[in-house]
């Protein structure tokens, strides 16, 4: 994989995303202004483009042109702090394949990236890691694994290599954080169309005009700014495989338009007079009850059961707790390397706190714990206050790290006077607990502070701008 680049004149944003992509294990470049960016650009060989629209003067946009000019199929991000259909229609008429709107949550910036990354790639399959005694991790064609020694969830696998060769819908109904996208990719992987796109929108992410731009593309003319004509993600995944993410939160009248391209594989773009055939294997996801959506009058029955041609279900973390040493192990090594830092070893007394967890953010929940936890530990040891988790009679039964046989009523005090936060304690109150035990952690550094704890560092700023208003002070000033 070539490295990223990344084109913004704010010193902050550019710093951001570029931590954001090197912590998700991408290789990054920067540059200031896009003139330093052409320049580079015609040096070296980068996978993806992200830009600013807006920079001093030369735009993101005259750049697009420039580079488009001399790599048409070169994928650009552009970012732009004005959302709205002009903006994003002069940007994607000259070929961008994606648009963010400042300000931006940095999981909505890296799911736009992986798409990105994805269609330039076209998924060329991968072998999987042979399975042994200890369990089974295989590789999904991003790279990212699906880890697990769960009989549950090899059954699965196991159903999805047997359909993924067929033409069916599929429909994935789990729970937030199982690893909906990932198991999508692992059947398209395995799939006759594993050589062709892997297309991935999230139905929620965009709002109703965009999304049906986005998924059936537009003519020339359909619009005010539509000087010409737009591929949409039906058309780009053609051949391949389209993920609709969130399905359930897809507007009346976009299920309607879907169903008509499930019935007779052809779309109609906006503004278009002829439909268009397309040959394209849907995945969809949601993590709500269909069943109730349709109860309530927000989705179509019809469109449902077209959908949910081979349903599958990722069992929730809870019920696959054999899962979590594996996991466990996999993620502290992963995020050892990503963050350059020695491999701890996991103290029993820790993976007693893991393994008894409720988990109700599921795998994504558990890795969120073990990066914070590395960052946090001595870098020999991973201890059980370095997991730095919520205490509460509903989501965790810890074990006291000095007394094995303590009480669940000792374990839990012990517990949650280690950050000050008790039982009956406001949700406010608890936030500054645990937002003030972070700062000392990491000696007042507010940027990794911000990380640990999955925030943006202008949400920690705003936090303690509150805090002091109410006439806290801080030990910690430490602005890097």
């Amino acid at each position: 994989m070539h490295p990223i680049l990344i084109v913004d004149d704010e010193v902050e944003m550019r710093i951001a995303m570029s931590e954001t992509l090197k912590h998700c294990g991408y290789t990054v470049e920067l540059s200031h202004n896009a003139l330093d960016a052409m320049k580079k650009f015609k040096e070296n060989d980068y996978s993806l483009i992200i830009t600013d629209m807006t920079m001093p003067k030369r735009s993101g946009l005259e750049l697009l042109k420039d580079i488009k000019a001399l790599d048409p199929l070169k994928p650009i991000i552009m970012v732009t702090a004005y959302g709205t259909i002009e903006t994003a229609v002069e940007a994607m008429k000259h070929g961008a394949f994606d648009y963010i709107v400042k300000p931006f949550n940095f999981e909505t910036f890296t799911f736009v990236v992986e798409r990105a990354l994805a269609f330039k790639e076209a998924a060329a399959p991968l072998a999987p890691k042979a399975a042994d005694a200890a369990g089974t991790s295989e590789l999904s064609e991003s790279g990212r694994e699906i880890v697990t020694q769960n009989a549950e969830m090899a059954k699965l696998l196991e159903v999805c290599r047997n359909v993924a060769k067929s033409k069916a819908t599929l429909l994935i109904q789990s729970e937030s954080g199982t690893g909906k996208e990932l198991l999508a990719r692992y059947i398209h992987q395995h799939s006759d169309r594993n050589n062709r796109p892997f297309v991935a929108i999230n139905c929620a992410a965009l709002p109703d005009t965009l999304l049906e731009s986005e998924l059936f593309g537009y003519k020339k003319g359909a619009f005010t700014g539509a000087t010409q004509d737009h591929r949409g993600k039906f058309e780009q995944a053609h051949g391949g495989t389209l993920l609709l993410d969130e399905i359930s939160e897809m507007a009346m009248h976009l299920q309607a338009k879907l169903l008509r391209v499930l019935q007779e594989h052809e779309i109609d773009k906006v503004g278009g007079k002829e439909p268009i055939m397309v040959d394209v294997r849907i995945i969809a996801t949601t993590n709500r009850n269909m069943l109730q959506q349709i109860e309530s009058g927000k989705f179509r029955e019809d469109l449902y059961f077209r959908l949910n041609v081979i349903p599958l279900t990722l069992p929730p973390l809870r019920d696959r707790k054999n899962d979590i040493p594996k996991l466990v192990e996999h993620f502290v090594e992963k995020h050892a390397k990503l963050n350059q830092r020695a491999q701890p070893e996991i103290s029993q007394e820790t993976l007693g706190v893991l393994m008894q967890y409720n988990w109700r953010g599921n795998v994504r929940e558990l890795e969120n714990v073990v990066e914070r936890a590395l960052l946090l530990s001595d870098g020999v040891v991973i201890h059980p206050h370095n997991l730095l988790m919520h205490s509460s009679t509903t989501e965790m039964r810890g074990i006291n790290e000095s007394n094995s046989m303590a009480t669940p009523a000792s374990i839990e005090a012990d517990q949650s006077s280690s950050m000050g936060i008790e039982v009956g304690m406001s949700m406010r109150e608890a936030e500054k607990k645990l937002i003030f035990e972070t700062l000392k952690e990491t000696k007042g550094n507010r940027t990794h502070a911000a990380k640990i704890l999955g925030i943006s560092i202008r949400t920690l700023r705003n936090k303690l701008n509150e805090y002091r208003m109410e006439g806290d002070t801080f030990e910690f000033e430490a602005e890097n």
